[in-house]
């Protein structure tokens, strides 16, 4: 199975009845002269992923050294770190060539990008959490693979490792010494390979996989637009001004970040308008409903109208329908909540506008969206039991069932 080509797979799904004809008509176009490797190749990003990863995964599971090595991770955490004892030799050996940043890193971009999203969090944490969180529940192919998973058993855990990754990289820290993100890149991007190796065995997941393997660089990318390109084109629509030099942090931030992920350098877009080209190729034309995506959003939604955050469920979903549109969301079958549109179509970009001081005048709502972002980051920081990350840990089988 892993020697498939893209083509191949799709003339199986579509034999299948798996493929739309979407998906078989609209071949991959986007050509790496827009990427960081600056080349001039169209190589299809969904036919790559991660070799490297997925052998050092596939022995781990093989051996049964993931409870090991998930106990021995509790101690590696800040980016100077040693790695730690107790793994596998293959595990330190690969780990030793990939825990660190490409060579072609800016340091000052990236000490940029930490005072950006310091000042940024606020917005990002909306955009990422009720945004891109609902989101990625539209994207088939990810909320299959989320809902088989192991993670798609434990939503709020999942969905607390999921807000660590994002945590991690936008702190006023995260490249320095004592940050957290290039060790827990190099976690996730494990996880992901354990994923690779674990959801070909589900046969519920494979009824309906037009892909050998999930989670290639193409699917890495896609749900990278779902999260930054989706919260650049956020912070334009509601007025926050950034300057070129900041904009070119917060994607270098991101460029740095899917290479660590295993993505390769030809698919890394090399500006915003590459990004957007590409997104415009694969995100936003292949977003669609399914059963498993329903699921896993209405499992969310059900986590953050919980009484005891203080979260109305009528606001939550409005705001849900403010970032993601009414069309995604009625594919979702969220609830409608005229009071609570109104007072979001008026009072977020107020909000918004007092915050980056272009307002004087404290909008009604202030308090709420304050308290919303509150109750939702207590629910995401450790699982809601504390306020600190939840671990990042590799898993050791699919969904129950599965």
């Amino acid at each position: 199975m892993g020697n498939l080509s893209r083509r191949r797979v799709l003339s199986l799904g579509a034999a299948l009845g798996l493929v739309s004809m979407t998906d078989m008509s609209r071949a991959w176009s986007w050509s790496s002269t827009g990427s960081i490797a600056g080349t001039d190749t169209v190589t299809d990003s969904f036919s790559v992923w991660d070799p490297a990863a997925d052998q050092v995964a596939a022995r781990l599971l093989a051996d049964g050294s993931i409870p090991a090595v998930n106990k021995a991770w509790e101690s590696w955490v800040n980016n100077n770190d040693s790695l730690p004892s107790g793994m596998p030799d293959y595990l330190t050996s690969y780990l030793g060539q990939v825990n660190q940043l490409p060579s072609w890193a800016d340091p000052a971009l990236l000490a940029a990008s930490e005072a950006l999203y310091t000042r940024l969090n606020n917005y990002l944490f909306v955009s990422e959490s009720l945004g891109s969180g609902i989101l990625s529940t539209v994207i088939p192919r990810e909320a299959r693979a989320v809902y088989w998973s192991a993670g798609g058993a434990d939503m709020k855990a999942r969905a607390a490792k999921t807000f660590t990754f994002g945590y991690d990289l936008h702190s006023g820290s995260a490249w320095e010494t004592t940050g957290h993100f290039v060790v827990t890149a190099n976690k996730t991007r494990l996880v992901h390979a354990t994923v690779r190796n674990l959801l070909p065995t589900s046969t519920q997941f494979m009824a309906t996989s037009d892909q050998p393997s999930p989670i290639s660089n193409g699917d890495i990318l896609r749900t990278f637009h779902s999260v930054a390109t989706f919260a650049h084109n956020n912070l334009q629509k509601w007025g926050v001004s950034l300057s070129d030099a900041e904009q070119a942090a917060d994607l270098h931030a991101w460029q740095v970040a899917l290479h660590l992920l295993g993505v390769q350098d030809q698919f890394i877009p090399a500006s915003w308008s590459d990004a957007q080209a590409q997104a415009a190729q694969m995100l936003w034309p292949d977003l669609a409903s399914t059963t498993e995506g329903t699921s896993l959003a209405q499992t969310l939604l059900g986590y953050i109208e919980d009484p005891t955050l203080g979260l109305d469920a009528g606001f939550v979903s409005e705001m849900v329908r403010y970032l993601i549109g009414d069309q995604y969301a009625d594919w979702l079958g969220l609830p409608s909540d005229l009071l609570s549109r109104a007072l979001i179509e008026i009072g977020w970009p107020m909000y918004v506008a007092f915050r980056e001081g272009m307002s004087p005048i404290m909008p009604d709502g202030f308090y709420l969206f304050d308290q919303s972002l509150r109750g939702i980051a207590m629910l995401y920081l450790n699982n809601g039991t504390s306020p600190t990350q939840t671990p990042i840990t590799l898993p050791t089988a699919n969904r129950p069932g599965a």
